[in-house]
């Protein structure tokens, strides 16, 4: 039995979003390797590698675990994890024209709705998580958690309109059309996910059967990683091979070795920051009690709150006015507020009635 304890859920959700708002930084110090490269690596350790060696570690008789599961549980959450490939896919590129904190924004704070809302309609359960004690408070901590990220938003138009005035380099690289398209594109896939989590829970029921406690999330997450896996290798294999790049993995002279590696330990970098976002996703979510459907929408905006602090500190928002900075730093502080809103109406709820 895990003790309900929404604080400390929280602060672990915090955690997971500093990782997942960082996991694409490293690709910033890579040298002389394609997009393409550095993707396949980090997909591999991300989606692959780091699912099963943590996973083994940590879910007791893992392998049995997977035997025992629902064949349903397993199909679903496979499945749509593969379909969520193309949102990883389109989210990478989203970042290249429009940057950090604007895909952040837009992607995130979609699937921040789309994955807490829409479990609920699945399950039939929307009015009764909300009417339990702590619920509606816990609501309006979401709506205020909806409207931080709808001031982001704001901020980032805002931000694409002075970085126009400015005319220089940065504006050039700014592509709002296709970055907006590919953000949304991402968000939606990236709330099935989300969905991904819950239709394979039963598979980390069976792990806490097993004895894996609070880390029994690693076990459906493995499952849905690898459709996501199966996804990227198969998209990116393909184009490697069609624009000539699959070579850079192997062309260790071309580059030199100390550079060879080290591009090789910024992507697997990557990998691990983006897998342990969802590592630390398991263990708040086992800590949310009677709100565990809310750690979808608290997670991501976990993400786009500290997305925006690794934009500001990599010097995003250095030449916008004054307007817009203040837009910005006043959606940062409603997610502040939303977060502390969620978490105390979880602990009402804990309060009041007792996970059992």
């Amino acid at each position: 039995m895990i003790a309900s304890n929404s604080l400390l859920g929280t602060a672990i959700h915090a955690i997971g979003g500093v990782s997942a708002a960082s996991c694409y930084l490293p690709f910033q110090k890579v040298k002389k390797w394609s997009w393409n490269s550095y993707w396949l690596i980090q997909a591999l350790f991300a989606w692959l590698i780091f699912p099963i060696v943590v996973g083994y570690f940590t879910v007791p008789n893992l392998w049995q675990v997977i035997i025992e599961s629902p064949s349903s549980a397993i199909i679903n959450a496979s499945l749509l994890g593969a379909v969520y490939g193309f949102g990883g896919l389109a989210f990478g590129y989203a970042i290249k024209y429009i940057g950090f904190s604007l895909t952040y924004t837009i992607s995130i704070g979609l699937s921040a709705v789309l994955g807490t809302i829409v479990p609920l309609f699945i399950h039939g359960t929307l009015i009764e998580h909300f009417s339990k004690p702590g619920g509606m408070v816990v609501l309006v901590g979401l709506l205020l958690s909806l409207f931080g990220v709808v001031l982001c938003g704001v901020a980032g138009r805002k931000k694409e309109k002075d970085l126009k005035l400015l005319d220089n380099s940065t504006a050039a690289s700014f592509n709002l059309k296709k970055g907006l398209m590919l953000a949304v594109f991402a968000g939606v896939l990236s709330a099935i996910f989300g969905v991904s989590l819950e239709l394979g829970a039963p598979i980390a029921e069976i792990a806490g059967e097993y004895g894996a406690g609070h880390f029994q999330g690693n076990a459906n997450l493995l499952v849905s990683t690898s459709g996501t896996f199966v996804t990227n290798f198969i998209w990116f294999m393909v184009v490697s091979f069609k624009q000539k790049t699959i070579r850079e993995l192997v062309a260790v002279k071309s580059v030199g070795a100390s550079v060879w590696l080290q591009n090789l330990g910024l992507s697997i970098l990557t990998g691990g920051l983006w897998y342990f976002q969802f590592f630390f996703y398991g263990m708040a979510h086992v800590r949310m009690g009677n709100f565990k459907f809310a750690s979808w929408a608290i997670h991501m905006s976990m993400l786009i709150f500290f997305s925006y602090i690794v934009g500001v500190l990599m010097k995003e928002w250095k030449n916008v006015s004054k307007q817009t900075y203040i837009v910005l730093i006043s959606g940062l502080l409603i997610l502040v507020i939303s977060f502390v809103v969620i978490t105390y109406g979880g602990m009402l709820g804990v309060e009041t009635i007792p996970d059992h």
